[in-house]
């Protein structure tokens, strides 16, 4: 393989992880933070791209971020809505808004499973003529994508330092206790994953636009990548300031992303994509838990092994 084709493939697979990252540092808050496994994801991931798609094909660009984010506040307040209010299951009330969703977005499409983006100003283009003329004219993607990815990190960073943000860790990490301490659970848990839908749905509008087409299955999978990614990331940073927890969910995406492309340039056939995602995961859950009990193995074989000596 050819040295600019490894850097165009290492390339790819930076835009791609650092927009898919923010899927995974917007499953950090709900999943590490908070403690809800929001598996509404897939649906909120396409509802920010079909939402920003077609406010950008309007004619407003730059308007289709926020719009894409609003979209996914309202996804994130009806799943913590559903929990909280209605005292469905958590898993439960993610699957619920999840199928839910697929009309809604379809809804938001016009009706229709594919919109064209290809004659469609996008952030990706402004931010292209912005950079006519200079050395960085093609990297606009990535500088889009690290842009947004940067904002998120020091938002969230900032955000769980306050009083707020750690009444929103405490939840997650002990939440008898925080009722007890006269915090509004409700209202932790209906914010986190307000926020985290909303980042959700940003990396879908960003996916879109960069890919320049958004189809209603543009979201499926992405829990299960976001969850690969987040483990991945987390064996590299497990403990440490969010700030740098926040990186390692990112750098984990990048190495999701990586294989993913490594597969796709060795012509995988595209059924088996979804395969390699599996096994991803399974090694990334596994790879922790295999490292904990190495020790463990390591006495029963140094026990086994004394036993033996006396026996002899």
């Amino acid at each position: 393989m050819e040295i600019g084709s490894l850097l165009g493939l290492g390339q790819t697979a930076l835009e791609l992880g650092l927009i898919s990252g923010l899927t995974v540092l917007a499953l950090f808050l709900s999943y590490t933070m908070l403690d809800v496994c929001d598996l509404s994801t897939d649906g909120c991931f396409t509802l920010g791209a079909s939402v920003g798609a077609v406010v950008a094909i309007s004619g407003h660009p730059l308007l289709s971020i926020p719009a894409a984010m609003l979209a996914g506040v309202i996804s994130g307040f009806v799943t913590a809505f559903l929990q909280t209010k209605m005292g469905i299951n958590s898993l439960l009330a993610g699957i619920i808004v999840n199928t839910g969703l697929y009309s809604v977005n379809i809804a938001v499409m016009g009706n229709s499973s594919l919109l064209n983006m290809n004659k469609t100003g996008t952030v990706f283009t402004i931010m292209k003529e912005w950079l006519k003329g200079s050395f960085l004219k093609e990297q606009y993607k990535l500088i889009v994508a690290l842009i947004a990815v940067t904002i998120v990190i020091v938002f969230l960073a900032l955000f769980l330092r306050t009083r707020l943000g750690l009444a929103i860790r405490a939840t997650g990490n002990n939440p008898a206790m925080v009722k007890s301490s006269s915090i509004n659970t409700a209202f932790t848990t209906i914010v986190g994953l307000c926020i985290s839908n909303a980042i959700t749905a940003l990396s879908g509008c960003l996916l879109a636009q960069s890919q320049k087409s958004v189809n209603i299955d543009i979201g499926t999978g992405m829990v299960t990548i976001a969850l690969a990614s987040l483990l991945i990331g987390r064996a590299f940073i497990r403990r440490g300031p969010i700030f740098l927890q926040s990186i390692g969910c990112v750098i984990g995406s990048f190495v999701f992303r990586l294989v993913y492309t490594i597969a796709l340039r060795f012509n995988m056939p595209a059924f088996m994509l979804k395969a390699v995602s599996s096994v991803i995961v399974i090694i990334a859950i596994f790879g922790p838990y295999l490292k904990e009990q190495i020790p463990v193995i390591k006495n029963k074989l140094a026990h086994s092994r004394k036993g033996g000596a006396k026996n002899a």
